[in-house]
């Protein structure tokens, strides 16, 4: 639309002034030209102040992904806290007693609370032993004689856990494949 506005400007007659001479058609001519250049004008300043609040999107966005990005871990860690108290407790009982069994429960007990915060912000184990191996979620480290016929092709050992976050594999699983 600017560049039609722009063009229409170029190709007009002259303004005519008052006192010039001209008929009567070159008066209303004159006025469609100041009136394009009002629409002109009228349209550069929209497109101005369009642009001005996309750049100022653009910083806000920018700065709010960075603020993101500064504390995307805040909640993990707040929730984990308690874990880190616990092991503390863990830690000073331990230089106190020689009841191997309590510290074996207590472990437990830590062990669970860690696991079930980390499951409920999304965090699942990858079944691998036994199953068929999926190079999707597996990671073959090692290739070993099948113990029997039908576990070809499946995992009969896990050497480290593999995780999937929200549904997205955070980590494969490193197995031994039977072949």
């Amino acid at each position: 639309m600017i560049d039609e506005l722009n063009e229409q400007m170029e190709n007009a007659d002259p303004v005519l002034k008052p006192g010039d001479t001209g008929n009567a058609e070159d008066t209303a001519e004159g006025k469609e030209i100041e009136t394009l250049r009002k629409q002109l004008e009228e349209v550069n300043d929209k497109f101005l102040r369009i642009h001005a609040e996309f750049d100022n999107y653009k910083r806000r966005t920018i700065k709010e992904k960075a603020e993101i990005l500064q504390t995307a871990g805040k909640d993990v860690i707040l929730a984990l806290l308690p874990v880190i108290d616990d092991f503390e407790r863990a830690r000073r009982a331990s230089e106190s007693t020689q009841d191997i069994e309590t510290l074996k429960q207590g472990m437990d007990l830590i062990y669970q609370k860690f696991n079930t915060i980390l499951q409920s912000k999304g965090l699942k184990p990858v079944d691998s032993i036994g199953l068929d191996f999926n190079v999707d979620m597996h990671e073959a480290i090692t290739n070993v004689p099948a113990p029997s016929e039908d576990m070809k092709g499946k995992v009969i050992d896990e050497t480290e856990k593999g995780y999937t976050l929200n549904g997205h594999v955070i980590r494969f699983a490193k197995v031994v494949v039977g072949e």
